[in-house]
């Protein structure tokens, strides 16, 4: 029988072999992540319902959240709600944590001026002018301090200095204290200049050539001079007194550039803006009046003893280059109506004639016309064009026409004996420079010069532009400044005018505003201010200005600080605005945000209470507006 077969070999690891071991499925798989998913759902559900989220951060003025978060320029909560835009800003830290005390602030303040600069006038120092030659009057010209003479203190106020009377009571008087010189009373007693009644000054109207009033006398320029026709709205004085013929031209809405030197009369410009009226310190002696040409539709000089003929004419030169074409002379005084007079005057006939010859000559080599001689007045008028006056200059040979410079130039710029060039035209009839519109349409017209090279063609849209540019700024200053809205305030300067749209949009109150153009701006538009129909002057900022202490009641600077940043000290600036600002004015200053800063800090120094707006344009605009009203609180 066979033997049985051999059993097969026991399997490896059967002692590790499990009963049942089945691999994962993917159903399996699928199961446990969804329980993981699950698992953390529910606690992530349990995290957003017990934690407190903050909302996402944005703009306080703007609807839906905002990627970029702008800085709140008051450092408050940007849950706040916007303040409007003529809020004062507030440039103080918010902190939690307490600091250090401050030091001190009143060590950095700005001292007083010793009493004897109570009417100092830096660059008409009547101490300084004796460092200079008196010959041509030049030491009566502007001789400003260098850096290191310049004042670092506050012009004090007269003792009993008081608030001016409001206009047009001003016109009529001023308080004595407020100007406290007696010795022009003696000098024209007879005159009728200025009388003291009591605590104040009474102005009765007269003048050198006029003892019974300036009302009588324009009544007699109105028969030769279109005064009521629009025609004549800016007129320059030379030696104005106390600008009694300026206070009566105002009744015919004529403005008047009242000058005169600082000389033994004493003040009479001073008298004059305390007064009201526009005036500023100035001679004709060395350099040109600091106008541009074609300014004026008229010229005065009542007795001012300037030396018309002397100097090869050179005086009057100057007051043909500021004439506009068509404007007027009008001269009072010797050598006029010599023949009744000179017994008066205290000189001989035949000199007084001679000096009359001399002046009718000089006269027509300008080729001006005298259109009348009645009483004591001579009138003269300047041509609207040269063509004619060309001819006759090659004819008579005697005068010539200026062959080269800048006839705007006005900035310390020497006199030359030439006659001034007009435009050209194109035909005889035609008025250099273009026809400008009669008064008061010539505010807001474009003038000619908007087009001319000089002001690098600036066009009539900007001109408009600027316009409402302005009423917008001035009705956002009536908001912030209520002493502008109440009507408080008369004499106004603005320091940087550009276009003059300021003055123009304040044409609605009482005021008169001395509108300045930087000598060196990139854009000369002095002109085109006098051919609206407003007055000025070129300046220098880092230089005093040609006015007495406490002469305006507003005084406004815009981009101002911008444009001296890098050319002087703008502390001195600021000095010399406390100089001319009155105690009871205001200053606006509208510049940009760093530079509002900078300045801020200089004005607490002074001890005046500053406050920073945001301009009209709202709170993220870059430009801002510093106010300092020393009237009353700030409104907010």
């Amino acid at each position: 029988m066979a033997a049985p077969p051999p059993p097969p070999p026991p399997p490896r690891h059967q002692s590790l072999a499990l009963p049942f071991s089945p691999s994962p499925t993917p159903l399996m798989k699928l199961l446990a992540i969804s329980l993981l998913c699950s698992l953390f759902f529910l606690l992530g559900s349990y995290t957003k319902y017990s934690t407190t989220i903050s909302p996402p951060l944005q703009a306080p003025h703007l609807s839906s959240p905002s990627r970029c978060l702008p800085l709140p320029v008051n450092f408050t909560s940007t849950h706040q709600s916007a303040p409007p835009p003529w809020s004062p800003l507030d440039f103080e830290p918010h902190h939690s944590i307490s600091l250090p005390p401050p030091r001190e602030k009143t060590a950095h303040f700005l001292p007083s001026c010793p009493k004897k600069y109570t009417n100092y006038c830096p660059c008409q120092d009547l101490s300084r002018q004796k460092r200079f030659a008196i010959e041509r009057f030049f030491h009566r010209e502007r001789h400003c301090p260098e850096t290191h003479e310049r004042l670092r203190c506050l012009v004090p106020r007269p003792v009993g200095y008081r608030n001016p009377f409001p206009w047009p009571k001003s016109r009529d008087y001023a308080w004595f204290k407020n100007v406290p010189f007696p010795r022009l009373i003696l000098y024209k007693k007879t005159q009728n200049w200025v009388k003291l009644e009591g605590d104040r000054f009474f102005f009765p109207g007269g003048g050198t050539s006029f003892p019974m009033g300036a009302k009588g006398y324009v009544d007699l320029i109105k028969r030769v001079v279109p005064l009521r026709s629009g025609a004549i709205r800016t007129v320059l004085d030379v030696g104005c007194g106390v600008a009694s013929l300026g206070a009566s031209l105002l009744d015919l809405n004529i403005i008047t550039m009242s000058i005169a030197p600082v000389d033994i009369h004493e003040a009479q410009v001073q008298f004059a803006l305390e007064r009201g009226l526009p005036a500023m310190l100035g001679i004709l002696s060395t350099y040109r009046l600091p106008y541009p040409s074609r300014s004026f539709d008229m010229a005065h000089c009542s007795r001012c003893l300037v030396p018309w003929t002397n100097y090869d004419g050179q005086y009057l030169m100057e007051i043909d280059r500021v004439l506009r074409p068509g404007g007027y002379w009008v001269l009072s005084g010797p050598p006029i109506s010599w023949r009744t007079s000179y017994k008066g005057w205290e000189r001989e006939a035949k000199e007084l004639e001679n000096e009359q010859i001399g002046l009718e000559d000089l006269a027509k080599r300008l080729c001006w016309k005298k259109i009348a001689e009645r009483g004591p007045i001579a009138v003269w008028r300047k041509p609207t064009n040269h063509v004619h006056c060309i001819q006759k200059l090659k004819a008579w040979k005697s005068s010539k026409l200026c062959a080269q410079g800048n006839p705007d130039a006005g900035w310390y710029t020497e006199l030359e004996t030439c006659i001034t060039p007009l435009p050209k035209v194109n035909d005889v009839h035609d008025t250099s420079g273009g026809t400008l519109e009669k008064w008061p349409k010539r505010l807001n017209a474009a003038p000619p010069r908007t087009r001319s090279e000089m002001a690098e063609g600036i066009a009539t849209k900007t001109f408009n532009e600027d316009n409402q540019l302005w009423r917008k700024r001035v009705s956002y200053y009536e908001i912030i400044l209520k002493s502008l809205a109440r009507r408080k305030y008369r004499n106004v300067i603005d320091m940087n005018a550009g276009l003059g749209g300021f003055a123009a949009a304040l044409a609605k109150y009482p005021v008169w505003v001395m509108n300045v153009v930087p000598y060196d701006a990139k854009n000369n538009t002095l002109g085109i201010i006098y051919e609206r129909g407003l007055i000025g002057t070129y300046m220098n900022w880092c230089e005093a200005f040609s006015t007495y202490p406490r002469t305006y009641d507003l005084v406004h600077a815009n981009g101002l600080f911008s444009t001296y940043m890098h050319k002087c000290d703008i502390l001195d600036i600021l000095l010399e605005i406390y100089r001319i600002l009155r105690p009871g004015g205001a200053l606006i200053i509208r510049d940009h945000v760093d530079i509002i800063v900078k300045v801020k800090d200089m004005v607490d120094r002074m001890r005046w209470n500053g406050k920073v707006f945001h301009s009209e344009n709202g709170p993220y605009h870059s430009q801002k507006v510093l106010l300092v009203d020393n009237s009353e609180h700030i409104s907010s």
